[in-house]
């Protein structure tokens, strides 16, 4: 329940789709308020489409939210299900004079649509202003708003200003089809009411449907919310975001390896600033977002923007946690892979080396996949040709020189000096075979790390099978 005097906020997606990244910036927006006040934060799933609305889509509604970590409060209120109250408002806008029953035939209104479209003016029943005992035909009619059709209606707006709409300009729209089923444009006023909605943030998309659900509202009595309409996200091109330039699942990101918290600082950032701040982790972010560090221009989406911040979170991160995240997306990439407690343990010991050269958890994924399996590693093309007759005479004298000593960095880093100076070469010349024959790669953690995180018996097992 909304706490009395706090705003409340929502975020109404429609099913009809997946979350993108558009819509969770919206939401993003929503919840930072509500928690930056106090207030309250809520969710409603408007599927009254019941034809492109679908239950995969509310699902990833729910689980693109979740990851995002955008929480709601109370139950999320299903639009189609309020249909009946919608309906009750429809007749109460009549019964008050802002609305009335429109019997066009098809023929009709395609007609008046001719008609008025080229006389340049809005479509308006001639229902409108039908006498009380005007005959009407035997046809189920539709509930059209009655709004007025002289002076203007004004859109108090905290990101675009003032707007105003000339009222002789606009639609007498359809509240109630012939059906008896609500319109949006109706639903979406009647449900904003029922919910306590006090600020509606949302895509400057919306900014001219604000004047007509304005009518609906003072036709009704009801309190204005207050209004910001924020500019939709662009491509670097300019153009509108569109699946080429990564408007995609909020989930694709997640698969794609981003970290949740720098996806928040991402979006954030993405048509609202404070200052010259780039990297603004959640707390601070609820701490200073507010309405007026809304732009009015277009943002423009960049992801190698995105790669930068997802890199700077996952340096920042607990080593443990980044291990946690790094296992869910192993898991998640390869289903039948189930690391257990050993592997978290050579992922603990390796993180500091692997963090620090990856972008993406997909990059660092790829960089562990040595650690995930026992066993020496399936060599690539760089790797196997390391790994000469002299670099496996240099593993083997190696193997004989280490294989007792203290299993620790400092100590295995000394003695392998030791050895290079013994055998006339460089730490790098013993160092690429160990890697190549320890991970399969040419590329790694320091390689002394590596040893570590692998623990002496794996360590001696991969290079045995690799020197012989």
């Amino acid at each position: 329940m909304a706490k009395s005097g706090t705003p409340v906020l929502r975020f109404a997606p429609s099913p009809t789709g997946y979350l993108h990244i558009g819509g969770a910036r919206t939401a993003l927006f929503n919840w930072l308020y509500a928690r930056r006040t106090g207030g309250t934060f809520r969710l409603r799933i408007e599927d009254t489409d019941r034809q492109r609305s679908t239950p995969e889509a509310i699902a990833a509604i729910f689980n693109g939210l979740t990851w995002m970590g955008l929480d709601w409060d109370d139950e999320p209120v299903f639009q189609f299900a309020r249909a009946e109250r919608h309906r009750e408002i429809a007749e109460a806008m009549v019964a008050r004079g802002h609305a009335y029953r429109a019997y066009d035939t098809a023929e009709e209104l395609d007609a008046m649509r001719t008609r008025q479209k080229a006389e340049g003016k809005p479509v308006r029943s001639r229902w409108r202003d039908a006498g009380p005992n005007d005959a009407t035909p035997d046809i189920a009619p539709v509930i059209r708003l009655k709004g007025p059709t002289s002076g203007e209606t004004l859109v108090r707006d905290v990101v675009q200003g003032d707007v105003r709409f000339s009222n002789e300009n606009l639609d007498d729209m359809v509240l109630l089809r012939s059906d008896d089923t609500p319109t949006y444009m109706l639903a979406v006023v009647v449900d904003d009411f029922d919910m306590g909605v006090t600020h509606v943030l949302r895509g400057d998309d919306h900014l001219n449907n604000a004047a007509r659900q304005l009518q609906i509202i003072h036709g009704m009595g009801w309190p204005e919310p207050v209004y910001g309409h924020v500019p939709l996200i662009h491509g670097a091109d300019g153009a509108k975001l569109s699946k080429r330039h990564g408007a995609l699942a909020v989930e694709a990101y997640r698969d794609m390896g981003y970290l949740s918290e720098a996806m928040r600082n991402y979006l954030l950032r993405l048509g609202w600033s404070h200052g010259d701040e780039e990297i603004i982790p959640t707390a601070q972010a609820i701490e200073w977002f507010n309405l007026e560090g809304i732009g009015r221009s277009p943002a423009r989406f960049d992801l190698k923007k995105l790669d930068s911040i997802n890199a700077h979170y996952m340096r920042q991160l607990d080593e443990a946690a980044l291990t946690t995240e790094l296992m869910a997306t192993a898991e998640r990439l390869v289903p039948e892979r189930k690391l257990g407690e050993t592997i978290r343990a050579r992922l603990n010991s390796a993180m500091g080396g692997l963090k620090s050269r990856a972008k993406t958890l997909l990059e660092l994924n790829e960089a562990a996949e040595f650690l995930y399996a026992d066993g020496p590693p399936i060599l690539n093309a760089k790797a196997a040709q390391v790994l000469s007759p002299e670099a496996k005479a240099l593993i083997k004298k190696f193997i004989a020189t280490i294989e007792n000593l203290p299993w620790e960095s400092s100590e295995l880093e000394s003695q392998t000096k030791t050895l290079a100076e013994k055998e006339g070469v460089s730490l790098g010349d013993i160092a690429q075979p160990l890697r190549a024959a320890l991970t399969g790669k040419t590329t790694s953690p320091p390689v002394f790390d590596v040893l570590i995180a692998l623990g002496r018996e794996e360590a001696l097992t991969r290079l045995s099978a690799h020197a012989a």
